[in-house]
């Protein structure tokens, strides 16, 4: 798992988050399951343009931020608990799932406020 930087736009302003890739098969499927609240930022890189489901068992409340190839946002959920498919309305390359906690607070703001 390496830490890197993911930058994009959303309303206007640029976003700049510190995530953690999860670039093997195990991290994409795990992403926040079993996790706490204070569990870093995690990125979804999945190479090409597709219409992937999620789902939200045994995770945590968080926010999803998924991107195009440009890193242009495709669409921003607040995901809750146990929630058995998630899918944004288009194609994505990239999703972000973004704990909600104290260290978040500012980003979850701006992004679900």
């Amino acid at each position: 798992m390496g830490i890197k930087k993911v930058g994009f736009k959303f309303k206007g302003k640029r976003i700049e988050l510190e995530v953690v890739d999860c670039d093997s098969i195990f991290k994409k499927f795990s992403g926040l399951m079993f996790r706490g609240k204070n569990f870093p930022i995690l990125l979804f890189d999945f190479k090409k343009s597709g219409m992937w489901a999620i789902h939200s068992f045994f995770c945590k409340e968080f926010i999803g931020v998924w991107l195009d190839d440009k890193n242009s946002v495709v669409e921003v959920k607040h995901i809750k608990p146990w929630r058995f498919y998630i899918i944004p309305k288009k194609s994505f390359t990239k999703l972000i799932e973004i704990p909600i906690n104290k260290k978040n607070k500012k980003i979850i703001g701006f992004l679900d406020g």
